[in-house]
């Protein structure tokens, strides 16, 4: 099933990286961005995806694209997490307002307040162009990511 997003704007969102900086959507406009959505810093699955995310050189070091992940999880549990996993691309925190960007994007879980694991490709102009989005529990594969990119960037 196709993302609502699909086609249409991405939402505008502005949150806080690693190093306390703030980073917004309009600062990004130019290259495309792959927002991934992790529900949790630590856990099993999500710290399984930042490692093959980690390994991917070829979506890491693509001319004209961003990857981002994005956490509800504090600047400083998120630091700790890129620190002990050597994970050098760009980690944000969704915290405050709590799962603001999540839930423009439709993967907040309030219930639980986290994010879920939805990941979306977003072009230089701010289109959404590709979204995924994984049950609980369930990894995202990395060749899905590279499929949309190859689609997109060529």
């Amino acid at each position: 099933m196709t993302h609502a997003l699909v086609g249409r704007t991405a939402p505008a969102f502005r949150m806080t990286d690693t190093h306390g900086r703030a980073v917004s959507s309009e600062g990004l406009r130019g290259s495309a961005v792959l927002l991934v959505f992790v529900p949790f810093a630590f856990s099993d699955t999500c710290t399984n995806e930042l490692i093959d995310l980690r390994g991917a050189d070829d979506l890491l070091s693509h001319d004209g694209l961003s990857v981002i992940v994005v956490s509800c999880d504090s600047v400083y549990t998120l630091k700790a997490w890129a620190d002990t996993h050597s994970y050098k691309a760009e980690l944000l925190s969704d915290f405050w307002p709590h799962g603001e960007v999540a839930r423009q994007f439709g993967v907040f879980n309030p219930h639980k307040g986290l994010a879920t694991r939805g990941s979306f490709l977003i072009d230089a102009d701010g289109i959404c162009r590709w979204a995924i989005v994984n049950p609980e529990g369930e990894a995202r594969d990395l060749a899905e990511y590279r499929g949309a990119v190859d689609a997109l960037l060529g």
